[in-house]
């Protein structure tokens, strides 16, 4: 028996922004852009605040069980955040009209697990959000665990 292809396995990176996208919308975020990126990096969201002059660029960790970075909170090194940051600033070269708005680096934390027939029950602490997805025999659930606003910069 062969391995299906890997088109065949959701991008569970993708999903956990998706899941991050729609809580940033039902607390009163527009979404800007999705995983804008240039020749310094990428940034997954970047979010304006619908009722004051905010942005936000949000850096999403999706991380499942048994990981080493402490659910992705690790991997936010000083040089994952200085090339947020200059990814950031081309950003709002490209976007001048965004220049005046005051600014914050956000990040994300999102729990993803499979399972077989039902979801599991978690032990995490404070879901703020959570979706139940199945692609093909493959079910999963996310999480979205913590967010922090202004985690660095």
């Amino acid at each position: 028996m062969t391995n299906p292809p890997s088109s065949y396995y959701p991008d569970i990176g993708v999903l956990g922004e998706d899941l991050v996208a729609q809580w940033l919308q039902s607390q009163g975020w527009q979404i800007l852009h999705r995983r804008w990126h240039c020749r310094w990096g990428e940034i997954d969201i970047v979010a304006q605040h619908t009722t004051t002059p905010l942005l936000a660029f949000v850096e999403v960790k999706t991380r499942s069980s048994g990981n080493w970075d402490e659910g992705g909170l690790l991997s936010l090194t000083p040089q994952k955040q200085a090339k947020l940051w200059r990814t950031a600033t081309f950003y709002l070269t490209k976007y001048p009209h965004l220049n005046d708005y005051p600014c914050r680096f956000d990040v994300a934390l999102v729990y993803s697990q499979g399972f077989a027939t039902h979801p599991p029950q978690t032990k995490k602490p404070a879901i703020l959000k959570s979706l139940a997805i199945q692609v093909g025999n493959v079910k999963f659930q996310l999480l979205l665990q913590e967010y922090i606003p202004a985690a660095f910069g």
